[in-house]
């Protein structure tokens, strides 16, 4: 077993004997009893090339949708499995998701705002899931097969990434089935690396939780780690108390470093900051000739007032 593991089977048996009125020390305990302890790894960093590289070879479009979802808002990756549909506004600017307390790590409602292109994708991905599509089944009453067009009932309380909705078909299947598919994806791309540390070789240096640490980094690098630490969900954080207006202006200033494959959008971002800079270039250079003016005035007014001065000096020469 790992440390964490055997850690936890120890406390786990300390509170059953506890339970049953048998009193452990935990000085004695710790005196006589050595845990291991768990080493800690430097995790794998990821890069915004790696983020688009995984994202371009995603073939299934439920696991390019959820994997753009967590590269785009940093939420954690039983968060967004437990996204239900009427949890989206698509119709505020910008849109963005309702993370309910039950569902969230610090047990606290949040609001995560999404890029352009993550609500364009999770709209795209709506749509795919509810498609009309063709049924074959055999009718035993008629003795032939019979082909059918049907089109899934669509419900608000849907979860967003489960595909059948069944008693047996639940947000935990529906992580199993995307951690299948994301290690193939990997595996595809050399990029499937496991830990050194784990002797069982089950835990890839890729995982979901990966690109939760790309957003923090990405918004810290950006200068606002205040606002990193509010945008991933980290409790305490001072922009609990931030005015709405002002948590949407710095999103609006990282939405372009949380964007991958939009490129109209990027290349529209880029031309309106070329604007912007041909304006602030071109203001510049009117003030630094306004300034060239006004030095140059100074400078002819200081003239004058030389040539008045010495006027002055001679007429008091000529003075009997």
């Amino acid at each position: 077993m790992s440390p964490g593991t055997l850690k936890q089977v120890v406390t786990t048996a300390i509170n059953f004997l506890e339970t049953n009125d048998i009193e452990i020390s935990p000085r004695k305990f710790k005196l006589k009893v050595k845990l291991p302890r768990a080493t800690r790894k430097n995790k794998q960093a990821l890069s915004k090339d790696d983020v688009i590289h995984v994202l371009n070879s995603c073939s299934d479009i439920r696991l390019k949708t959820y994997i753009l979802l967590l590269a785009s808002t940093g939420m954690r990756p039983g968060e967004g499995l437990s996204l239900r549909i009427k949890d989206i506004d698509f119709k505020s600017n910008p849109a963005r998701i309702f993370l309910r307390g039950e569902i969230t790590k610090t047990k606290t409602d949040r609001t995560i705002f999404l890029t352009e292109e993550t609500k364009k994708q999770l709209m795209a991905w709506i749509d795919y899931k509810y498609r009309s599509r063709r049924r074959s089944f055999f009718d035993k009453t008629l003795g032939k097969w019979i082909n059918e067009r049907k089109m899934p009932q669509k419900n608000d309380t849907d979860l967003l990434f489960v595909v059948h909705h069944k008693s047996t078909q639940i947000a935990k299947h529906a992580y199993i089935n995307l951690v299948d598919a994301f290690g193939k994806t990997l595996d595809r791309i050399n990029m499937g690396q496991k830990e050194e540390s784990n002797k069982h070789h089950r835990r890839r240096r890729l995982t979901f939780h990966s690109f939760r640490r790309f957003v923090k980094t990405t918004i810290s690098d950006l200068g606002y780690g205040d606002f990193s630490e509010y945008f991933i969900g980290h409790s305490g954080s001072t922009y609990y108390r931030k005015p709405e207006k002002e948590k949407i202006e710095l999103f609006r200033k990282i939405e372009p470093h949380l964007t991958f494959l939009d490129y109209p959008t990027l290349e529209r971002q880029g031309a309106d900051i070329q604007v912007k800079m041909d304006i602030l270039e071109e203001e510049n250079k009117r003030l630094r000739q306004s300034d060239i003016q006004k030095e140059d005035a100074l400078s002819a007014l200081s003239d004058q007032v030389l040539k008045l001065m010495n006027e002055v000096q001679d007429m008091k020469k000529l003075r009997p």
